[in-house]
This record gives structure tokens, sequence and C-alpha cells, in this order.
């Protein structure tokens, strides 16, 4: 199905490009989000005419993506989540996680704005973009702790992943020789 694109989309082409895509795309993205017409006479005589509205609203769009992702470009958010000794997660981190973090700090992120090829699924700091307009994006980073003491350890560098070295305090040593010695006093002794 050829359609006239009425804004920017990514690896497709740029407003007012006809371009040729499948129908099923069109029919269940492109036209029911208002990113597209369908390539008719009369929708690019419509199309035209609109053109220089649709221009603007974009821009200003584009404008306020801009304003916002200044604003948002390197902000950390905590995601706490159940994960086991090595720092692998019982269960992931998806987009809408990642979503509900942002909005949490104060803006305003739709979940489909975030890119992120597949969920998350260890603890540690991931870097995760988010597309505030075809045009805009950004990075935040996403901190996810078993806890908000292991969160704000991380954040300052800490590695929770590595496997921590068990080493004996002079507690566990002094208790060692004191279970010893009652078993010694418990044995026969010839005389």
């Amino acid at each position: 199905m050829d359609v006239i694109l009425l804004e920017r989309v990514t690896r497709l082409g740029q407003m007012g490009d006809v371009v040729r895509v499948k129908d099923g795309f069109a029919r269940n993205y492109l036209l029911p989000q208002g990113k597209a017409l369908r390539a008719t006479d009369a929708n690019r005589k419509q199309f035209e005419s609109q053109r220089t509205q649709l221009e603007a609203r974009n821009l200003e769009r584009k404008s306020e993506a801009e304003q916002v992702a200044v604003k948002l470009n390197g902000q950390s958010f905590v995601v706490i989540r159940q994960a086991g000794e090595t720092g692998h997660l019982y269960g992931s981190v998806s987009t809408r996680d990642i979503a509900e973090a942002v909005v949490a700090g104060g803006f305003k992120v739709e979940r489909n704005q975030v890119a992120l090829n597949q969920p998350l699924k260890s603890i540690g700091l991931h870097s995760v973009a988010i597309a505030l307009h075809p045009e805009v994006d950004t990075t935040v980073t996403v901190n996810i702790a078993r806890s908000a003491d292991e969160a704000a350890r991380q954040a300052k560098g800490e590695d929770l992943t590595a496997p921590v070295a068990e080493t004996e305090t002079p507690e566990t040593e002094a208790a060692e020789p004191a279970a010893e010695a009652p078993a010694a006093a418990e044995t026969p002794q010839k005389g």
C-alpha cells in the first residue's frame, strides 16, 4: 500500500514522502497513529494544503522534545527487583517498568518511546535510549538493584555482581578452637 507520511518515521522516510509499505503495517500502525494517509489523489491535495500547518506542528513538538531531552539526558532512575546471588534477575525489566520509573521521576514518557531491544535481566547500571520525537533521542541510566542501599552502592561505582570472597574474621577463628576443646575433654584418657 502506498502512503503519504505525515511525520518522520524511522527507517521509512520524511514528512511528505510517498512510500510503499505492507498493508498490515499501514492499517495497524501508520493510519491509526495518524502518521500517514493513504496515497490517493484527494489525500495528496489535502496534504499539500495542510503541509505548512503540519510542518509548524512538527517543529513545535520537536522543540518541546529537545527541551525535555536536555533535562532528561544523563538522568538515573532506580528499579528495585529480586535477583539471585550472581545478579541475574528472577524476572526482567521491560519498557513498561522503565517508563514507569521515568514518570515517577517527574517526566512524561510513554512506554513506546523507550528504545529497548530486549528486556534487562541483570542487576547493574544500564544505558537506555528514549525517543522523545522521531528526530530527538536521549539516553538515561537505569540502575537495577535488589534494594535502595544496593542501588546507592552501584551508583557510586561498586560492582555488586562480582563474587564476594569469603574472609574469616577473628571471631570465627576463635570460635573454632573453643568448639574443639570440649570434644577433647570427653575422650577417655589412659593413665
